[in-house]
């Protein structure tokens, strides 16, 4: 009798032994996709321009296992706005999202994509005057010699026109060759 009772305490135990041992791992979680890759003609170290005048620097680099571009920014002169961004390929929506926030306080959300080769990505925020809200569209566009014109526009009647309000060119760092 013992023996039927330890039996039928010790079986369960064993099965679930047995299932848990012969369970494959959850596969990693990895960004290897090439949507992951499509914005990786940004990264670099920057000398950037705007109308001919140094404007600033940016560093764009991957992180976090190369699922995410981190961006640090440093506006030219003194008391330039510095900031930085995350910007990652969200699997889930098949889109981009880009986190800003500046030493100004500002923070812009964006999301979007690749069109036609140029990342475009948009959003909305408050206007500063508290009218209304303004939307952002901001697009990278790689040239062919390797630099990157940006150009952020904003919009306060939903998309019927839009004012420049940076137009700027990336051209590699000499401290990235």
């Amino acid at each position: 009798m013992k023996f039927f009772l330890i039996l039928a305490l010790v079986l369960p135990f064993a099965a679930l032994a047995q299932e848990s041992g012969s369970e494959s791992p959850a596969p990693a979680t990895t960004c290897d996709a090439d949507e992951y890759r499509q914005f990786d003609f940004w990264i670099g170290n920057w000398e950037v321009s705007s109308g001919g005048q140094p404007a600033g620097t940016n560093s764009i680099h991957p992180v976090l296992n190369r699922c995410a571009l981190q961006e640090n920014w440093q506006g030219a002169g003194e008391g330039g706005i510095s900031g930085t961004s995350f910007n990652i390929y969200d699997r889930a929506t098949d889109h981009w999202h880009q986190t800003w926030v500046d030493s100004s306080g500002t923070l812009l959300q964006l999301d979007g994509g690749l069109v036609d080769g140029v990342m475009v990505l948009s959003g909305q925020r408050p206007a500063r005057d508290g009218g209304g809200m303004v939307m952002h569209r901001i697009s990278w566009t790689p040239n062919p010699d390797g630099s990157v014109r940006q150009l952020w526009e904003a919009s306060k009647d939903d998309g019927a026109s839009w004012a420049v309000l940076f137009d700027g060119l990336y051209m590699r760092s000499p401290s990235d060759s």
